[in-house]
């Protein structure tokens, strides 16, 4: 065990810069993952067929082949048929966004389904054009429902970084591999890998939720312990005429 940990603070610079991938492949992908889930799930919602096909069609393809074939596909196939290469990290952070992407397109998609009816009616009843009505009243009210949904598939993403390895990425999994076949000792190597991992996803899930806080707080769920659109949605709604 000494001779492990003697070895990892002679190679710390290693460690810290696969440290670093690790963190930037985890934040990139995540990046990607958010912004087409978002552009996904809206779609799943349009009136145009051909919007909803095109969505629906990625994201079953994605959904339903291996992130580990993806990974494969994009570093030794795609430089076969395009020409181009990308690197480790690159391919990575692609693949996390694409797979990862096309499940927090369904998050998108129920949370938005979820707002009550009444809210959108409100919108409309105000003449808010479409966009300013998914904008100020439908998304802040989903963002909330979203937000653990996604700090779920975040850490998902995270505990996916280790595939790096199999592309020879110079990742935190690589690093400590490294270290473990020059020292032998393959517990406390593990061990190591587990502990920061742990803390990585632990500080990950405290940031997700004061950011589901504050969403909430944003919102007036906190005020009086009651949520404020939930005493509005109960509000009974006016007939024809004005009687209630």
């Amino acid at each position: 065990m000494s001779d492990f940990f003697s070895t990892l603070l002679d190679e710390f610079p290693q460690v810290r810069s696969g440290l670093w991938v690790t963190v930037q492949a985890t934040v990139l992908g995540s990046l990607l993952a958010l912004l087409l889930s978002f552009a996904l799930g809206l779609a799943a919602g349009s009136r145009l067929l051909l919007v909803r096909g095109v969505s629906r069609t990625v994201v079953e393809f994605f959904r339903g082949t291996s992130l580990y074939i993806q990974l494969f596909w994009l570093y030794y196939a795609m430089p076969q048929l395009t020409g181009y290469e990308l690197t480790p990290i690159l391919c990575g952070v692609v693949a996390f966004g694409l797979n990862y992407g096309a499940y927090g397109s369904e998050v998108v998609r129920g949370a938005i389904n979820s707002v009550p009816r009444a809210q959108y009616e409100a919108a409309v009843a105000l003449n808010m054009t479409p966009f300013h009505r998914m904008r100020k009243v439908i998304l802040p009210q989903a963002w909330v429902q979203m937000i653990p949904s996604f700090t779920n598939l975040l850490i998902q993403l995270l505990k996916c970084t280790p595939l790096l390895w199999l592309l020879s990425a110079a990742d935190l999994m690589t690093v400590i591999q490294t270290i473990r076949d020059r020292t032998g000792e393959s517990l406390t190597a593990y061990l190591t890998l587990l502990a920061v991992y742990f803390v990585l996803a632990y500080a990950l899930t405290l940031l997700m939720n004061l950011l589901e806080r504050t969403a909430k707080r944003r919102l007036g769920l906190h005020t009086g312990g009651k949520s404020l659109l939930k005493t509005r949605s109960a509000e009974p709604a006016p007939t024809a005429g004005g009687a209630r």
